[in-house]
């Protein structure tokens, strides 16, 4: 099986392209020099197409935290959790994560996540109310949620009909 190879650019060549990319939506730094380096743009020219691509502010990683925050939350209904460690996987720093997260509030993310687990609610299968408690806590958990939300917005949702309830301790 051939194995394509991908073209690779010079470094006035990624400029350009990076130019447009960064025109059409919001990258980081890192997605950047992640693109270059399969561009295969020597280190020291994309470090240089970088500089410049920041001080024509094409890139600006803490409008590129606030843009992902936004997003997260609103169309995909991630937690608090889930948008930090994603946001440090691209190597924002914690300030700017952190500045970018105060667009948020406790209320608007409880509210959030009731409606994500109403939802879920819907779809998921269990053998009693224990059983769907614990994967509605699992799923607000994968979805970066902190564990006491997750579980008053859990315990609203679900009313303990079972015997078994009164002995499960959160």
């Amino acid at each position: 099986m051939e194995q394509k190879v991908k073209r690779t650019k010079t470094a006035d060549q990624a400029l350009l392209s990076l130019m447009n990319l960064c025109a059409k939506s919001e990258k980081c730094t890192a997605d950047a020099r992640r693109l270059m380096r399969g561009w295969g743009v020597e280190t020291v020219d994309a470090e240089k197409v970088l500089q410049r691509l920041v001080s024509e502010r094409f890139i600006d990683d803490s409008r590129y935290a606030e843009a992902f925050v936004r997003e997260k939350i609103n169309l995909s209904g991630w937690g608090v959790y889930k948008i930090t460690a994603t946001l440090r996987q691209k190597g924002i720093d914690s300030s700017t994560i952190a500045s970018a997260l105060e667009q948020c509030s406790q209320v608007d993310m409880t509210n959030r996540l009731t409606t994500l687990l109403s939802r879920k609610l819907r779809t998921v299968k269990a053998k009693n109310s224990s059983d769907l408690r614990a994967k509605l806590l699992r799923y607000a958990a994968g979805q970066g949620y902190d564990f006491s939300t997750a579980r008053s917005v859990v315990e609203s949702l679900v009313k303990c009909d079972d015997d078994q309830c009164d002995d499960i301790e959160f």
